[in-house]
């Protein structure tokens, strides 16, 4: 864009972001070395060496631009680094003061909810058109609200919370939604724990996994430095427009288009997967589950006669590790990548559980 304007006889250094942008840095590191103390240090040199004509150009970027923050890397994840250094959560220009929100061009931008700021990931263009001042339309979503009561047993970590509220979600069909967290457990929870709540939101499917603001984020400003001053004129700020949230209040709950709720205390040690975070299996059914699994019966496309128990497609994947270890593949019944199989079919195996 700026090529455009200075061939118009513009002056090219007025192109810049509308609105504040940073970029950050980070899944950038190749990995060439590993268990040795200074693998960190080896990897970080070569990622400079192999990127150097990037690097300069986004060094280049960060003076020629306005309204332009360049994170370098090795600084930490982009989400992380958004909800402990960047996030304003109330945003002060001049003498005036709206709150904070983000757009970014990751699907887990939307840790950041867990700070009571409200954002979600969204397409390239679609951000470059918001750097540029364009707005975003969108349909008016239904909010679903979150209601959290109790306390997590001594036993139960925020992990077994993080996968049973997905589990839950998923099963309530949120696409598309709003989702807002209330109720007096959520005093309970620590901004980490939220923040993990909200960054599963792409898992569970809804645009935003959203908690308000309260005493606990306030504090979480203080121990990450934002400073004394500018917390105090948030909290004030909020105050003043009825955004300061008290969960134990039931007369500040908004009114929901649909309200669901989970009791902490019934919340149990759980496992996730075998691939996908909502297909959570709690430690107590472990057992049953993959007994459940093993009796499930499966047809591989790639075989045209019988069909084989999963048990015996186990027995196959463990065999073929290393009986035909020199490609480097494992075999997998009915998998369109396996190149590499078998002349015959493995025979069966039984084995008692």
């Amino acid at each position: 864009m700026r090529d455009a304007v200075k061939s118009l006889n513009g002056d090219p250094e007025k192109i810049n972001p509308i609105c504040p942008s940073d970029l950050v840095i980070d899944h950038s590191v190749q990995v060439d070395f590993v268990r040795t103390s200074d693998a960190a240090e080896k990897n970080e040199q070569l990622e400079f060496e192999r990127n150097k004509e990037r690097f300069t150009f986004l060094k280049w970027g960060a003076k020629a631009f306005q309204n332009m923050l360049i994170v370098p890397p090795g600084s930490g994840i982009v989400h992380q680094i958004n909800l402990e250094h960047l996030a304003r959560v109330v945003f002060m220009d001049g003498d005036t003061l709206y709150p904070d929100s983000v757009v970014g061009t990751d699907s887990h931008t939307t840790m950041i909810n867990g700070l009571g700021v409200v954002g979600w990931g969204v397409g390239g263009i679609e951000a470059e058109a918001v750097m540029l001042g364009q707005a975003i339309s969108m349909l008016l979503p239904e909010v679903v609200g979150y209601k959290i009561v109790g306390k997590l047993n001594q036993y139960a970590t925020s992990t077994d919370l993080v996968l049973t509220i997905t589990k839950h979600l998923r099963q309530l069909g949120v696409v598309g939604k709003f989702v807002e967290f209330f109720g007096p457990g959520v005093a309970e929870l620590s901004i980490a724990d939220r923040a993990t709540i909200s960054n599963m939101c792409p898992e569970y499917g809804a645009t935003v996994g959203f908690f308000p603001i309260d005493v606990n984020s306030l504090n979480y400003l203080r121990q990450t430095n934002r400073g004394e001053r500018k917390v105090q004129l948030i909290e004030k700020y909020l105050k003043l427009t009825n955004m300061l949230r008290d969960f134990n209040n039931a007369d500040q709950d908004p009114v929901f288009t649909q309200v669901v709720e989970l009791d902490l205390s019934t919340v149990v040690s759980s496992v996730s997967g075998p691939k996908r975070p909502h297909d959570r299996v709690s430690v107590s059914d472990m057992k049953q589950d993959f007994l459940s699994c093993l009796t499930n019966k499966v047809g591989p496309p790639d075989f045209s006669s019988d069909i084989y128990p999963v048990m015996e497609t186990i027995q196959i994947i463990y065999r073929s590790i290393y009986r035909y270890r020199k490609f480097r593949r494992r075999y997998i019944p009915g998998d369109d990548q396996s190149t590499h199989l078998p002349e015959h079919r493995p025979r069966p195996v039984e084995t008692e559980l």
